[in-house]
């Protein structure tokens, strides 16, 4: 297959039989026709088509035209150029609200098969298990969700009342024998959970016992992995959520209830220093960040397009309060593009021949949008006030009063429902479900701030050091 359709991604997305427990029931029949799934489904089978598609062949295809870019594997800065370019360019498809666009976890698989030779490090052969991993994806143009996050309710093993054997809280490894392991517990959070080819399963460190230290990929319908998904955000109708509706991507809580896992889908088994050294030495923590970044970079140039076309529409754009409002999301832009192409200028060869973008400028990113992205969306609250508590729905402009609105919701310039549809973009991005949950997403990307920021911190202690010896030079010519 190579490079899927997509009504070929989406043929075989339905035929997937993964566990989805939603609203109180377990989902039957294709997740491809369940109206929490429908639309994100059909939003990512758009990006694939986009591939196949000559007027973006050269970006979104990977050099040996035998994969979509995001199995790719850079190893030149011209490499990273393009990769940035298509991700902004699958990203302005989405609005860059979509967090779990294919390439996100794909980029995972690929600098992992191409520092396959870490994870051969203790002696076993888990680099031929990524490689492998990695070759099936690409043949078949997978998807994936991810999962490394221990549930943080109970730190301890769970024992039901009148029973001594335990229950796992966090999901850990609780048998193996010559074919494989046996996993009992659960994950958080994955975002699509069940409505994606397969599962990567990374290493928690949260447990010093090595029981918690695995990695492996499973097939979303694989016997007793079962996805616990919150209710969805999604509505009917586009024209009064015109994301909500087409963009909710769902999260569940991941349980294996005792799921085997055959050893060639293990990559990483009982290794601490493996575990601690994976983000950082193979690349994939750079990767993420720069598939992140480029996202935000275009989830920000919609937002400065919406506070704008607000200003335009409802004719503010004379007040200075207004004009500094929207500056502030143009020096976040400029920001944010200013991060990645530091990254991308700063760009080394790591010792598995893979160009990795400089780490500092990308985690200053993620720190900067964590902060900043929360202003943003009070910009547009702010530019929208109380426009977005009035905004008439569709119903009422096939209703009677279509006259009346058209009469006193008119824009400066433009007419009441063409205005509208203005605020309900706007407004659902800013103040409904959805738009909280891209505040929450946005917000805690990547981990914790004060533990992001923390990171920080330390990754650059040796240059905030360079920079004291030059404070403690001059002060020494004080003397």
């Amino acid at each position: 297959m190579a490079m899927a359709t997509g009504a070929e991604y989406l043929k075989r997305i339905a035929q997937l039989e993964s566990t989805i427990w939603i609203d109180g029931e377990c989902v039957k029949g294709k997740s491809t026709e369940h109206p929490a799934f429908q639309k994100v489904l059909e939003a990512k089978a758009s990006l694939y088509d986009m591939v196949l598609d000559d007027a973006h062949a050269d970006i979104l295809q990977a050099s040996d035209k035998n994969a979509n870019f995001s199995f790719e594997i850079p190893r030149t800065k011209a490499d990273l150029t393009k990769r940035r370019k298509a991700t902004q360019l699958w990203a302005q498809s989405t609005l860059g609200v979509l967090g779990r666009s294919p390439e996100y976890v794909n980029t995972m698989i690929a600098i992992m098969a191409g520092a396959k030779d870490f994870f051969a490090e203790d002696g076993k052969e888990y680099g031929e298990s990524i490689q492998s991993i990695y070759e099936r994806a690409v043949k078949n143009d997978y998807t994936f969700t991810h999962t490394f996050v221990n549930p943080s309710i109970s730190r301890k093993p769970f024992y039901p009342d009148g029973e001594s054997v335990e229950q796992p809280v966090a999901a850990k490894i609780v048998e193996e024998n010559e074919k494989g392991v046996v996993i009992d517990g659960a994950r958080l959070l994955a975002t699509q959970g069940g409505i994606t080819d397969e599962l990567l399963v990374l290493p928690s460190a949260a447990f010093v016992d090595s029981d918690y230290l695995f990695g492996c990929t499973v097939p979303s319908d694989a016997e007793g992995l079962i996805f616990l998904s919150r209710p969805s955000f999604g509505k009917e109708t586009q024209f009064d959520y015109p994301l909500s509706a087409t963009l909710e991507e769902g999260d569940a809580v991941v349980v294996f209830d005792h799921v085997f896992i055959p050893w060639e889908r293990v990559f990483m088994y009982r290794n601490e220093w493996l575990m601690s050294q994976l983000f950082a030495r193979t690349g994939i923590e750079a990767f993420l960040l720069y598939q992140a970044a480029n996202r935000q970079i275009v989830k920000t140039e919609w937002l400065l397009g919406i506070a704008q076309a607000l200003v335009d529409t409802l004719n503010i754009g004379q007040h200075t309060h207004v004009q500094g409002k929207v500056s502030e999301v143009i020096v976040a832009l400029e920001a944010m593009r200013g991060f990645v192409y530091s990254a991308e200028t700063q760009a080394q060869a790591n010792e598995y021949d893979i160009m990795v973008p400089k780490l500092e400028p990308l985690k200053a990113s993620a720190c900067y949008f964590q902060m900043t992205y929360a202003r943003l969306i009070e910009i547009i609250q702010l530019l929208g006030a109380s426009h977005f508590i009035s905004a008439p729905s569709k119903k009422d402009f096939a209703s009677p009063i279509a006259g009346s609105l058209e009469r006193f919701m008119r824009g400066e310039y433009t007419s009441a429902k063409e205005k509208t549809k203005l605020l309900r973009l706007a407004r659902d991005l800013s103040i409904s479900e959805f738009g909280s949950r891209q505040m929450l997403y946005e917000r805690y990307f990547f981990g914790d701030p004060v533990r992001v920021a923390s990171g920080l911190y330390h990754s650059a202690d040796c240059e905030k050091r360079k920079y004291v010896e030059w404070v403690q030079t001059f002060l020494k010519k004080m003397d």
